[in-house]
């Protein structure tokens, strides 16, 4: 059995890119019918705390996977293990 994410942070400062990547994956979270949780994240600290220097930046679970790009929907549904 694949082991979903739990939580998906999308990290900006609020750019308009920032914005897009976010409700990229709000999208796919939805149409997936997962349990996941998806947070907007503007804390620079959090950010720097993840090494995180360019946005936006989508972070699994604690884990960095994508930064600074716009998440293609197909990135998004393979991080979560769905077929799109």
């Amino acid at each position: 059995m694949v082991e979903r994410p739990l939580r998906i942070e999308v990290l900006g400062p609020g750019c308009a890119r920032c914005v897009k990547a976010y409700k990229v994956v709000e999208q796919v979270v939805r149409e997936s019918g997962l349990e996941v949780e998806v947070v907007k994240v503007e804390n620079f600290d959090r950010m720097l705390e993840l090494g995180v220097v360019a946005t936006p930046a989508v972070v699994v679970d604690g884990v960095v996977k994508m930064v600074g790009k716009i998440p293609e929907p197909s990135a998004i549904r393979a991080l979560l293990g769905v077929a799109g």
